[in-house]
């Protein structure tokens, strides 16, 4: 059973004034690095597209479309702050939808994220996508959650959560510390954050949900960015998620 516990962090993380900030391709690159070899150490196999290299993306033809349509591969957001470590994600987007294709059959995505110690997954609801957050090892996750006023605020109103086929009511605010096999059902228009707790180290986490469209079904408390400027100061290791050449 999921424990329902208070944590603090640092309340002024995301209150801070969005400046423009550049990721660095090299800081890309060793993220990519250090979170495959964390990936390995779960015991957990991506597909063969994760490590297809720019070269070879080069040559791909429309029989990848899928991939390059629907968004799949890997995905790193600073959340257009400037300090990953603090206020980051890394995912990996396994399989996907389109909304924006009527004749697309696939209802449903599924990703892979990772969540370092304290490192801030800001508050947000999804306008249409209903999703599970689980625990897949590693760390504790911490999930944060709050209804949505009708003015988009943060209510102050009793949250209802389905964890694991248990429904129950907490407070606004609660904290909920979902343990490596736990998980948490998300509706549209509930807020939530989360990330690792401290001094247990990073979870790899999966995502189940509803069609996944980060341009359009994302409503961030605080003003965030999603999709990083990267300054090319080296080669890329992979091609993220958002930056696929055309087939050819």
């Amino acid at each position: 059973m999921s424990s329902i516990i208070i944590l603090s962090y640092d309340e002024n993380l995301c209150n801070s004034n969005l400046e423009e900030y550049i990721m660095k391709r090299s800081e890309i690159n060793k993220i990519l690095k250090d979170n495959i070899e964390f990936i390995k150490s779960m015991n957990f196999n991506l597909p063969p597209f994760a490590y297809f290299t720019p070269e070879e993306w080069k040559e791909k033809g429309h029989e990848y479309d899928e991939i390059r349509n629907h968004m799949l591969g890997w995905d790193i957001t600073d959340y257009g702050h400037g300090d990953f470590n603090k206020i980051g994600l890394f995912l990996f987007t396994l399989r996907n939808g389109s909304l924006s294709e009527p004749d697309c059959k696939k209802t449903y995505a599924e990703k892979l994220l990772i969540s370092d110690e304290d490192q801030y997954s800001p508050m947000h609801f999804h306008w249409n996508k209903m999703e599970d957050i689980i625990n897949r090892g590693g760390g504790n996750l911490i999930v944060e959650v709050y209804n949505c006023a009708e003015d988009e605020s943060l209510a102050d109103t009793p949250v209802t959560v389905t964890c694991d086929g248990r429904v129950f009511t907490v407070p606004a605010g609660t904290k909920l510390c979902l343990k490596p096999g736990e998980s948490i059902t998300l509706p549209p228009r509930q807020y939530h954050a989360f990330w690792a707790e401290k001094g247990h180290g990073k979870c790899l986490i999966g995502e189940v949900s509803m069609v996944n469209d980060d341009n359009t079904d994302n409503r961030f408390y605080e003003t965030m960015g999603r999709f990083p400027e990267i300054e090319e100061d080296e080669a890329p290791l992979y091609f993220l998620c958002n930056e696929y050449p055309k087939a050819k």
